[in-house]
């Protein structure tokens, strides 16, 4: 939906400083006036209404952008109302989370996304909305670059693997290699398709691990890090006319715990330290990831 203008000004007779009028649209937004994905008015329409020069409608939208409630400023068409952040307390499970979490990092001009994961394919599926939206011409990033690490395939899993260890070892682990390749390959022909219909620079690189990640972290454009657990669940998935019964973990189910820089101190130390881990691991014990 595109959100339209209000026919009546607002600022009567005294012009309204910047953070005035991100003060008013902000309320907009909490009652519900303008929800997530709609457009805000053109800076000329903003302008016009509240009786301000452009300059100031600008920075009033910078101001929202800085607070995570608008994307895609500055980028020759109005912004949008953004996906808002769950809640502290309120985290979400990955498939739900992911996707509006990536489209909002997706709306800054050089996106970085680095991801540790058992296999890539919540990430293949949230990579769907943004996506999307570049295709519709509401994200235009300059560049988009990713790095991903998994499990190698030369190590002994600690999950996924048969209840009964004696059992079917070869057979569940080939399962997971099959995923994780065929997986993989989906998300980097999906980035890479938007190089050759869009001229924007793509970089997907996948490294592999010498152990089994516990956790699935997501590294968003150095800003925000979504970190959930991977909890292991008997189950049982048939594969190849088999019953395989395994010890098993859902990481769409895994719920995100969100920590974003500007939230605090704390926030800001987790963010930092968590890439740090990930470029330590990327830079020193990994090894290059072959996709067959």
């Amino acid at each position: 939906m595109v959100v339209t203008q209000e026919n009546v000004a607002v600022n009567g007779s005294r012009r309204l400083s910047p953070q005035e009028i991100a003060d008013i649209l902000r309320e907009r937004i909490n009652d519900g006036d303008l929800k997530a994905g709609d457009r805000l008015p053109t800076q000329a329409e903003l302008a016009e209404e509240f009786g301000v020069e452009r300059g100031a409608v600008r920075q009033a939208l910078r101001v929202l952008q800085d607070d995570g409630l608008l994307t895609n400023v500055s980028k020759g068409s109005p912004p949008r109302i953004a996906t808002p952040t769950p809640a502290v307390g309120e985290p979400q499970p990955t498939m739900v989370g992911l996707a509006p979490r990536l489209t909002e990092a997706f709306s800054a001009r050089h996106v970085r996304v680095d991801v540790v994961c058992h296999t890539s394919e919540t990430l293949m599926l949230a990579l769907g909305e943004p996506l999307r939206r570049i295709h519709a011409g509401d994200l235009c990033p300059d560049s988009i670059a990713f790095r991903v690490l998994m499990p190698s395939r030369e190590i002994n899993l600690a999950f996924p693997v048969p209840v009964e260890r004696d059992s079917d070892v070869d057979t569940v682990h080939r399962r997971w290699l099959t995923m994780r390749n065929a997986q993989a390959q989906v998300l980097r022909h999906n980035l890479s398709a938007i190089r050759s219909t869009h001229g924007i620079d793509v970089q997907i690189a996948f490294r592999a691990l010498t152990f089994t990640p516990p956790v699935k972290l997501y590294l968003l454009n150095g800003e925000e890090a979504l970190i959930g657990y991977y909890i292991p669940t008997k189950r049982e998935e048939e594969y190849q006319s088999q019953t395989l019964e395994m010890y098993d973990a859902l990481g769409s189910a895994s719920v995100l715990f969100s920590f974003v820089k500007r939230s605090g101190q704390r926030d800001a130390a987790f963010v930092e330290e968590s890439q740090n881990w990930f470029d330590a691991l990327w830079e020193t014990i990994t090894t290059d990831l072959t996709l067959s």
